[in-house]
């Protein structure tokens, strides 16, 4: 071949090279952007071109709750807000996206950075543009049924946003709070129940309402709303933060180790909740399973196996689902692109404190920083105080019924008997709805503490005793109490 030839067959050959590179790298941003050749949704403002498959379309939709209030529970709120600002960077958008917070922590007059919110010690503002659709008095357990179910002539109050979802879509549901055995707090009871909450998802899958769900929930004793209760075979996929049994850990707290800014006064986050997270945005979760969120997200909750400091986190419903990537319900930031699929995790063992014993912390440190001698710290020391009698009452009424009900040899394994894995709490869902009113008309509000007797009130169910029996014990044990600012007249009744 003569110099003008191989010149000549080096140019058209260099010239298809790069068409060829060009058509390709194309094709791939393509299809990175619409999602076409990948098992999954396209956006709700993607176009569907044609000769997709329509089974593999659908929206995502994701709800986000945080079930408490008060800046001493600082950290469930931020928690919410870190979710919505993930979410939203992963492509999902705004009207798909329903948040419930009792939103008075951005602006309390506590809050070092007034109209700010940080889940992390070194975090950036997670506050900024999250939607207010329920707040206040609207965060309520029927108000979130009717937001799944999509009956906006059920929803009081609010935004009105809905759950407004296809049998092909996707839905994200992630809950962070107290909780109890068999219950989730709201910060305007009543308290969310776990076969209300499973009556609403069977309604849900009755109706076509989704093709999967994925339910993360962190709260203490969150495993309870799920043992022996949910259904393997309406397409929902569940993680929760604890087993039946055990608290779950707020962490991000002052004086640990990692430690909020000097002048934070409360914990930034939730054990569970900033593990799941933080995973999520050191992945690519195109290529992420939720198998191996889930198996990280253990490990991490855990604490590396120290289970005094950490939980063990559950999984409940189709484990089949476990199998997909993350995307498919948490979005896909385009900035993770070259992330690996499974690129390790926070190895240190995490400082924590008890969810239930965070409130006692939180006033500590408004005790501590109090000028001494001043009207402020005196009051904060009082209401430290009254917290503890209050707790002190709760936990001594139980124990006092549960003598008059069954005798002083049998009270404490009866109340406190834990039935078998895969049974449910209670037999009859009423009857402790039932036994909880009773207790708190004469003994006082239950409080995100006294969740943890829950248990106990199942048992007096199973046990067979009557609604007359749980009443005439409650007043004998609490005759005479004055429950002040824990009268249900004020706080309204966990049942």
């Amino acid at each position: 071949m003569d110099a003008h030839k191989f010149s000549l067959f080096f140019f058209n050959y260099a010239l298809f090279l790069v068409l060829t590179l060009s058509f390709i790298y194309i094709e791939g941003c393509l299809a990175s952007r619409f999602n076409l050749f990948e098992p999954g949704i396209l956006m709700p403002s993607d176009e569907v071109e044609p000769g997709v498959d329509d089974d593999q379309l659908g929206t995502r939709w994701a709800v986000l709750v945080a079930g408490s209030m008060g800046y001493g529970n600082y950290r469930h709120q931020a928690d919410v807000c870190h979710a919505y600002q993930l979410l939203r960077k992963g492509g999902i958008k705004e009207e798909n996206i329903i948040v419930f917070m009792y939103d008075d922590i951005a602006k309390n007059d506590l809050n070092p950075r007034p109209g700010v919110i940080i889940n992390h010690p070194h975090g950036e503002d997670v506050y900024a543009g999250v939607p207010k659709d329920y707040t206040g008095e609207h965060v309520t357990a029927k108000n979130l049924y009717a937001v799944l179910l999509g009956d906006k002539s059920a929803v009081k109050g609010g935004s009105g946003k809905v759950v407004n979802s296809k049998a092909n879509d996707r839905i994200f549901l992630y809950y962070s709070d107290h909780g109890g055995p068999g219950v989730l707090g709201m910060p305007n009871l009543p308290f969310l129940y776990a076969m209300d909450f499973i009556e609403v998802l069977e309604k849900k899958h009755a109706a076509g309402g989704y093709k999967e769900m994925i339910i993360y929930v962190e709260a203490c004793e969150s495993g309870s709303i799920f043992e022996g209760i949910m259904p393997k075979d309406i397409n929902i996929y569940v993680t929760t933060a604890s087993n039946a049994q055990e608290s779950s850990w707020g962490t991000y707290c002052p004086g640990m180790e990692a430690s909020p800014p000097q002048e934070f006064i409360t914990c930034l986050g939730d054990l569970y909740s900033v593990a799941w997270m933080e995973d999520s945005e050191s992945h690519n979760l195109k290529k992420e399973t939720l198998k191996q969120q889930y198996k990280t997200v253990k490990a991490r909750t855990s604490n590396y196996n120290t289970y005094t400091a950490g939980s063990h986190v559950m999984e409940y419903g189709n484990a089949s689902i476990k199998a997909e990537k993350v995307y498919l319900y948490q979005g896909f930031d385009p900035a993770s692109l070259n992330f690996p699929p499974n690129n390790g995790h926070m190895s240190t063992p995490m400082d924590v404190v008890n969810q239930r014993d965070a409130e006692l912390l939180f006033m500590w440190e408004m005790y501590k920083r109090s000028e001494d001698g001043s009207e402020k710290k005196r009051q904060i020391l009082q209401q430290i105080a009254e917290t503890l009698r209050h707790r002190r009452h709760l936990d001594s009424s139980v124990e006092l019924i549960g003598t008059l009900l069954f005798g002083p040899k049998k009270s404490s394994s009866m109340l406190q008997s834990i039935r078998k894995p895969g049974v449910p709490l209670v037999d009859d869902w009423n009857c402790l709805k039932s036994m909880v009113r009773f207790f708190e008309t004469h003994c006082g509000s239950l409080t995100q503490y006294g969740m943890k007797h829950m248990r106990a009130f199942a048992n007096v169910c199973n046990s067979g005793v009557s609604q007359a029996s749980m009443e005439e014990a409650s007043i004998a044990a609490c005759s005479g109490h004055d429950a002040g600012q824990w009268h249900p007249s004020n706080q309204g009744y966990s049942a």
